[in-house]
């Protein structure tokens, strides 16, 4: 708990000058932002080390997996986020925070293909445009973590017209409108 206040502060602190979380749901924090990155924990599989967060923006959900899973033998997180801004915030908080974290500010078109275990996104961007995203960062063995909203089953069709996806969906713990959907297997048609 020392950490995630810690966490909350910095972003209390940056978010006066950088847009790092609206003002309105920092009220919210803990449970709209903490609580909802943190469910996905309890399904990533025991032997994942490798984890790619798409979209990382303040860090959800990726600054708070690492934070959870910090003393997880071997674990690398690599957060993407294309604005410097909050590419420098996150980079803070891991290097205050002691995380195994390698921040990668840049687009994630513009990034070589790399294979991870897990890849996670909240609120990146449409599921058909997020799966190519995914695909550069997919082995056989990976799973995808995708936290997604009320309009998930229109974003699956829509998906599902380019994708082969094997999909899971897990409802949400923090929000009744809310998935998880759990991508385990995943290539272009």
């Amino acid at each position: 708990m020392a950490m995630f206040r810690v966490y909350a502060a910095m972003l209390e602190e940056w978010g006066s000058h950088t847009n790092l979380v609206s003002k309105s749901s920092m009220g919210e924090l803990w449970e709209r932002h903490f609580w909802d990155s943190a469910q996905v924990a309890a399904l990533i599989p025991a032997t994942a080390q490798r984890f790619a967060d798409l979209g990382s923006g303040a860090g959800f959900p990726g600054l708070v997996l690492a934070i959870l899973l910090r003393q997880r033998p071997g674990l690398k997180m690599a957060l993407y986020e294309s604005t410097g801004k909050k590419a420098r915030f996150l980079a803070a908080v891991a290097e205050r925070l002691h995380l195994p974290v390698e921040v990668r500010n840049l687009r994630i078109e513009d990034e070589k293909p790399r294979k991870f275990d897990v890849i996670t996104a909240r609120a990146c961007a449409p599921l058909e445009r997020l799966l190519p995203y995914a695909h550069q960062f997919w082995k056989a063995s990976s799973r995808a973590f995708f936290l997604k909203g009320q309009n998930v089953d229109a974003e699956l069709t829509q998906a599902r017209k380019s994708w082969s996806i094997e999909v899971l969906s897990h409802p949400s713990r923090s929000d009744p409108r809310g998935h998880i959907l759990e991508i385990r297997e995943l290539g272009p048609l």
